[in-house]
């Protein structure tokens, strides 16, 4: 049951925002723990793979997550601040362009998405219900600070879903297990 109101998002944000299915604070805690071992679980030589032309590849995937999730939280602590000034659209495909995402390894990826959401946990364990209720706008919506929070774990779990269902499944490779 999504405990938000629909005046406190875009649509755009719905499907992100169904994948949390209890308290976002608890969930995002959780997948600090649970996307790291995640991320532990696939083998150093998938990284550059994609399951089709001009799809990412999984190193890309895994740091698009952290582009997004470091975006929305910034966009969560201007608003929480009771910044009005509209915030300009976030071009994902722009990010993964321009980045070196397979040269990296699953390590450092790991252990940045670590110290990310370690970061922004601190800071969303901050915010009051007025500032989690402030609202702002961004790519041209209207949408509130506590909205994004959702929107950072229900993104991480669609990925993590593609990921299992496209990149990871038994007919890519036989040999990981356990993935969550």
């Amino acid at each position: 049951m999504n405990p938000l109101k629909s005046d406190e998002y875009p649509a755009i944000y719905s499907d992100y925002i169904e994948n949390v299915v209890g308290p976002v604070m608890e969930e995002l805690q959780e997948q600090l723990l649970t996307f790291s071992e995640f991320i532990a679980g696939i083998p150093e030589d998938m990284g550059d793979f994609t399951y089709a032309e001009g799809k990412w590849t999984i190193k890309e995937v895994l740091c698009h997550i952290l582009d997004t999730e470091r975006v929305m939280a910034y966009r969560a602590l201007r608003f929480s601040r009771n910044d009005m000034t509209e915030l300009a659209p976030f071009e994902q495909d722009e990010f993964v362009q321009n980045a070196r995402h397979n040269e990296r390894s699953f390590e450092s990826i790991m252990e940045e998405f670590h110290f990310l959401r370690k970061a922004n946990l601190l800071l969303f364990e901050t915010f009051n219900e007025v500032e989690l209720a402030r609202k702002g706008m961004a790519s041209g919506r209207l949408v509130t600070v506590k909205a994004f929070l959702y929107v950072i774990a229900g993104h991480l779990t669609h990925h993590r879903i593609i990921l299992k269902e496209r990149y990871l499944n038994n007919e890519n490779i036989q040999h990981v297990e356990n993935l969550v």
